[in-house]
């Protein structure tokens, strides 16, 4: 099934017509929901997909993560590249009514409130859902205490260069270092232990 045939409107069985989302999700190739659990690696992306989660890259074979600004779900405007420059940056895709994005929830919440000292910082993206309203209750229910970018139509997420370390599926997972290059991904929900793991390699880099 494709990304735009999946969408549905949160509990009911109506299918939206989203021309402008199915498009740009589309050329994503994001499969809604996913697990990512995809056993095929590249050697273009050189990364192992068997449990949905990236080895962390060497440094030389990183991309520069692109830019990434906007508006968040609060209406305010947000640039990681100038807000967040010299951390590493958790770039978390996430929908509001997608089961796996609200099991990794709690997880990400954690771990950004306990590597905040670390010169880690998490920033949501958002997307797929029509309407802000729903994602904004989603980050109140969970207490998160980082900003979402609101990106209903996926523009943001075709940022992302080819063969780099791109999202792919909801949840996903970008991990940046401090020098702004995408070192790792994940292409399922997280848990506490992986986030950790991940973090702190990028963490003990000089």
């Amino acid at each position: 099934m494709s990304a735009c045939r999946a969408l549905r409107h949160p509990g009911t069985r109506r299918r939206i017509a989203l021309p402008a989302a199915c498009t740009a999700l589309a050329a994503l190739t994001l499969t809604a929901c996913g697990s990512g659990d995809d056993s095929k690696g590249t050697a273009e992306t050189r990364f192992v997909q068997g449990t949905g989660v990236s080895m962390v890259k060497d440094a030389s074979a990183r991309q520069d993560v692109p830019g990434l600004s906007g508006k968040t779900l609060e209406g305010k405007e947000l640039d990681v590249a100038k807000e967040y420059k010299g951390k590493i940056v958790v770039l978390n895709v996430w929908s509001s009514w997608c089961p796996p994005c609200r099991a990794e929830a709690k997880n990400l919440v954690t771990v950004a409130n306990d590597y905040k000292g670390k010169g880690v910082q998490f920033v949501g993206i958002n997307t797929r859902d029509p309407d802000p309203a729903p994602a904004v209750r989603f980050e109140k229910e969970y207490e998160v205490p980082y900003p979402s970018f609101y990106d209903s139509d996926g523009r943001l997420l075709l940022r992302f260069p080819k063969g780099s370390l791109n999202p792919q599926s909801l949840p996903s997972t970008v991990f940046v270092d401090r020098n702004g290059k995408i070192a790792a991904r994940a292409i399922k929900a997280l848990t506490e232990d992986e986030l950790r793991k991940t973090l702190d390699r990028l963490v003990a880099e000089k």
